[in-house]
């Protein structure tokens, strides 16, 4: 990871830190459009709750291979054995309450899919009307926490038994898969990214 720490960037990237500025110049804010994808990245936020999300960047590859990518064609069918695993790696977060919650978030992910012949890109994306919403902050600050949006979207995943999706997860999730553009207008990242 080679990156030039004086590339204009959102306000929030740390300059020197080249993990931060990896993830800022080559994926937040980039469209994403796969249904595993998507439910991997949604999982990721929800860990996030509480903290920061460098956190979960410096511990990510480890959380995707302690839990098989996050696969949800494979968390849904975990274990207690799995359970206990997961609880003992100290390269994830260990959080009972996380754990659970992927889990039983794929459970619900795979009902949708395959019960209700739901497909997950096109229900997350229709809360934004298909498109990515392209704000135009002068200051990452000027950048809200939630909307609308993510708040309808929260509502309709928690109503449908969906863990660690309130609105906040929810907005910073819409920012992270390119549903929501809140890169800085002098940010080299901004622009009409398509899906």
């Amino acid at each position: 990871m080679i990156h030039d720490p004086n590339l204009p960037r959102c306000g929030w990237v740390p300059p020197n830190d080249e993990l931060y500025c990896h993830y800022h110049d080559t994926e937040w804010g980039r469209p994403i459009r796969n249904d595993k994808a998507l439910f991997s990245k949604l999982i990721q936020d929800g860990m996030q709750a509480g903290l920061a999300w460098i956190t979960i960047l410096r511990k990510r590859e480890n959380i995707l291979k302690a839990f098989d990518g996050l696969d949800p064609d494979i968390i849904a069918f975990y274990t207690d054995k799995d359970r206990e695993r997961l609880l003992g790696d100290k390269g994830i977060i260990r959080s009972k309450l996380k754990i659970n919650a992927a889990i039983s978030n794929a459970q619900i992910f795979l009902k949708m899919r395959d019960d209700e012949g739901i497909d997950f890109s096109d229900y997350l994306w229709s809360y934004v009307g298909g498109e990515p919403i392209i704000n135009t902050w002068e200051h990452h600050k000027e950048a809200p926490v939630d909307s609308p949006e993510s708040i309808a979207l929260s509502k309709d995943l928690k109503k449908r038994g969906f863990k660690f999706v309130g609105p906040v997860i929810v907005y910073a999730f819409m920012q992270a898969v390119g549903m929501i553009n809140d890169h800085e207008v002098s940010c080299n990242a901004y622009g009409p990214h398509k899906g």
